[in-house]
């Protein structure tokens, strides 16, 4: 008989809104168990701007969605602040922009509700000397800027806290249904392929982009729309603040500072699956040139890193996927005939609290529990495992005394081989697999201007050295983790980037001779 765990509810999705059900239900006194096919945040969660919505962005095209944004960014910065950086925000015109939609912006945001304020030019040019002398009108919002990872680790390790279960590398692969009820879901554990079941009384759909294929092991349609999002990432911070273009929507016109780095985007490209997507060429040049429109030096400046998410959309028979709402959506399967089993998918960063209240109220109602959403007003702990995910900062007198006893492992984001440590203990905790992968998920290693060709080698020879590796696993950890490094690098490789990934193929490739195990160099 294959291993069976039992409990009240299963999570199927790691991302944040995932973890925020799982930290929501055990507030409420309920047992959870979460699993995940890759790792915390693989999805659309870990490939976002980090931007905390004021919800001016959607007055326009959503104001049901820039209302709920409005209310949970005030709801995140009291009880998550320490994932939080309170940066505010500017909405910037330029030359040529919609005139009728700049002279109607402060009327949309006062009937949503969102705060805001009028910006003399030359104060704004003071505030954020990078400004374009082309602009010609500035609004300042309540934008701020967000750590996902920190804040999925952070509401997962709360919910373990509380006795909730988390197995990461662990995929759905089937579900067994009877008398209108799912009675245990088929899981295989991708790393040693081992089969194992999980009964729960309820069943959650958290899967964001992929929740028409879960929904459809229980033999539910449910039509998504799969729109790619591409995003670039400086090797400096460029502006204080937040900087939107003000106009509707569109391309290439979002900044958003996150310690020492900015990221700019986004797109918007319809693609047929939310699996192996990655920045293009075309994608880069056409952020870089609509960026450089509010902010000029993003056209000469140095990007380190492009990655891409897929927005979870809900299909409405929208031919421009901007306009598709960014609300999200809420299904009880009761009424497709399957009575324990919940998909919740869509939405933003900025609402996955919400989104994990209105799950969780559905989920109570089933199991018969009367308690309230706690997560409004009970504050989100820091823990030690979630603190390196932060950006790096300068390394104090007092910290360069420590890396005598404590070396750098990550020089470009100043992480310590007690952080790895750290990391490592809290995966193995949670029953998941350390690698360079894992690690660098739960850090900032490899997200510097090197984007790991030094601290890689550190980090499994200290592994090594530490017995939490054995043998040859970590050449193919090394080229996974280099290979995912690469996806970023290959579509903005001119200048100095061309430069670093010229020096790591050497290192990695020509040096220790990676590509004999068919590594970074066959696959570029």
């Amino acid at each position: 008989m294959k291993k069976m765990i039992e409990t009240q509810v299963l999570i199927i999705g790691g991302g944040v809104t995932g973890t925020g059900i799982a930290r929501d239900l055990s507030l409420r006194g309920l047992n959870v168990v979460l699993i995940e096919k890759q790792d915390l945040n693989a999805g659309a969660s870990g490939g976002n701007h980090g931007l905390l919505h004021s919800g001016a962005r959607y007055v326009c095209s959503d104001p049901k969605a820039a209302i709920e944004c409005n209310n949970e960014l005030n709801i995140i910065k009291k009880t998550a602040g320490h994932c939080v950086e309170e940066t505010n925000g500017f909405f910037v015109a330029v030359r040529g922009d919609d005139e009728k939609y700049i002279a109607d912006f402060p009327g949309m945001c006062t009937a949503a509700g969102i705060p805001f304020r009028g910006i003399d030019l030359n104060d704004a040019k003071q505030m954020e000397p990078a400004l374009s002398d082309e602009a010609i009108a500035v609004y300042e919002v309540n934008d701020s800027s967000v750590n996902p990872f920190k804040l999925s680790i952070e509401n997962m390790n709360d919910a373990v806290l509380m006795g909730g279960q988390y197995f990461s590398y662990c995929m759905l692969q089937c579900f067994e249904i009877e008398n209108k009820k799912i009675i245990r879901a088929k899981i295989q554990n991708k790393i040693s392929n081992e089969i194992f079941y999980i009964k729960a009384d309820t069943y959650i759909n958290a899967t964001g982009a992929w929740a028409g294929h879960v929904a459809s092991l229980a033999n539910i349609p449910i039509n998504m729309v799969f729109s790619k999002g591409s995003l670039l990432v400086t090797s400096k911070r460029i502006t204080k603040r937040v900087i939107n273009r003000l106009r509707k929507a569109t391309d290439g016109d979002i900044l958003v500072p996150g310690g020492v780095v900015s990221i700019l985007g986004t797109t918007s490209v319809r693609v047929d699956s939310p699996d192996n997507i990655f920045p293009t060429v075309d994608e880069v040049d056409h952020i870089i040139s609509e960026g450089e429109k509010m902010i000029p030096s993003l056209a000469t400046c140095r990007y380190v890193r492009a990655y891409s998410g897929v927005r979870p959309l809900v299909s409405m028979g929208n031919n421009d996927d901007r306009e598709v709402s960014r609300g999200f959506t809420l299904v009880d399967h009761e009424k497709d005939g399957v009575d324990n089993f919940v998909t919740i998918t869509g939405g933003k960063l900025t609402t996955y609290r919400l989104m994990a209240e209105k799950t969780s109220d559905i989920i109570c109602r089933k199991h018969g529990v009367i308690s309230e959403c706690q997560t409004r007003g009970t504050v989100l702990p820091s823990t030690k495992s979630g603190e390196w995910s932060e950006p790096g900062v300068g390394i104090s007198e007092s910290f360069e005394s420590k890396t005598a006893h404590d070396p750098l492992l990550c020089e470009c984001e100043m992480v310590p081989a007690s952080a790895i440590d750290t990391i490592i203990n809290s995966i193995k905790e949670n029953k998941g697999n350390p690698d360079l992968t894992s690690i660098a998920l739960r850090s900032r290693v490899g997200k510097g201007p090197c984007q790991g060709s030094f601290c890689s080698v550190r980090i499994l020879s200290h592994m090594y050295n530490n017995d939490k590796i054995m043998n040859s696993a970590g050449i193919n950890d090394l080229r996974t983790f280099l290979n995912e490094r690469w996806k970023g690098e290959q579509s903005l490789l001119w200048d100095q980037a061309i430069v670093q990934s010229s020096l790591k193929e050497m290192i990695h490739c020509g040096l220790f001779g990676l590509e004999i195990f068919n590594g970074c160099k066959s696959e570029k």
